[in-house]
């Protein structure tokens, strides 16, 4: 085994699993664990991911909002024990690997497209609009109905 190797094996046992997928233009919320004193809690920090390098143990990510006039932007280690729980809220489509022309924007030039969900997935989701479910109740309804008359008349 070369060193290479036993780093890799040495760091797997310290990477998380449950890891959501998201990428840069996402906006998430870190759920990140704070020690004071001997009470823990935990704070969110929701924002847009506008930069994410490394592998492996070392991986980061950073996490840019602007709230109020303030601009803040943390970096996250992936795998940090320190990170509770990442969530995505909203895909963005983005065109770059790093975003760092958000930084200082405001208004519509910070503004991110939302990524649309493929339309085989959206076909398998419930139908979204009353009119939607009322065609497919009719439809199951009347299927009902007719099959059993179609069973009486054959015999």
């Amino acid at each position: 085994m070369n060193q290479n190797q036993l780093i890799q094996d040495y760091e797997s046992k310290y990477l998380k699993k449950e890891i959501p997928s998201f990428q840069i233009g996402d906006t998430i919320r870190v759920h990140t664990r704070i020690v004071e004193g001997q009470k823990e809690r935990i704070q969110m920090f929701a924002g847009t991911v506008i930069a994410r390098k490394g592998s492996g143990l070392s991986e980061s990510f950073i996490v840019y909002r602007n709230a109020y006039g303030s601009s803040m932007e943390r970096l996250f280690l992936l795998h940090s024990p320190n990170v509770a729980k990442i969530e995505v809220m909203r895909k963005g489509k983005v065109r770059r690997a790093k975003l760092n022309y958000i930084r200082g924007a405001s208004g519509k030039a910070a503004k991110i497209e939302e990524r649309i969900v493929s339309k085989t997935k959206a076909a398998k989701a419930e139908p979204k609009t009353k009119k939607a479910e009322a065609k497919v109740e009719k439809k199951t309804e009347s299927e009902v109905e007719s099959k059993p008359e179609e069973k009486t008349t054959e015999k």
